[in-house]
């Protein structure tokens, strides 16, 4: 079987008690810029340094923002792939017969799997122009 090969860590989810305290703090004490996209709703926010960052969501404490949220924690985290790479993430996943859920995000898509420790998994991949997406102001 052939290894895909990782690009860069994309970014780790959390969540929160306070989305926007916790962007609030991610921006004044780190600098990372906020990002928000149309097609997501209010969440997440991701907080990125160049291509990587931090996702945040609220935590399911927030009812009135998403009850369907798990607790404050670490939600998952992604490794951005190429196309090819990611392709051949899913027919590997299949060989090992490790379960996958996969996402389209409109921008990216993504497949989600377990770790051993059921941690969650992300790889994902780009679906626009990478050079406008991640030098655009929002």
């Amino acid at each position: 079987m052939k290894p895909i090969k990782l690009e860069f860590l994309d970014h780790v989810g959390i969540c929160v008690k306070d989305i926007e305290v916790s962007a609030n703090w991610y921006q004044s004490v780190l600098g990372l810029k906020r990002f928000t996209f149309d097609k997501w709703g209010p969440f997440p926010i991701f907080m990125l340094s160049g291509k990587s960052g931090i996702a945040i969501f609220p935590a399911n404490g927030d009812v009135e923002q998403n009850s369907s949220s798990p607790p404050i924690s670490i939600d998952h985290f992604a490794f951005n792939v190429n196309k090819e790479n990611f392709d051949l993430a899913r027919q590997n996943l299949t060989k090992l017969n490790i379960e996958f859920e996969y996402k389209n995000h409109h921008y990216f898509e993504s497949i989600y799997f377990k770790d051993p420790d059921d941690h969650t998994v992300e790889l994902t991949t780009i679906l626009v122009d990478e050079e406008a997406f991640y030098n655009k102001e929002r």
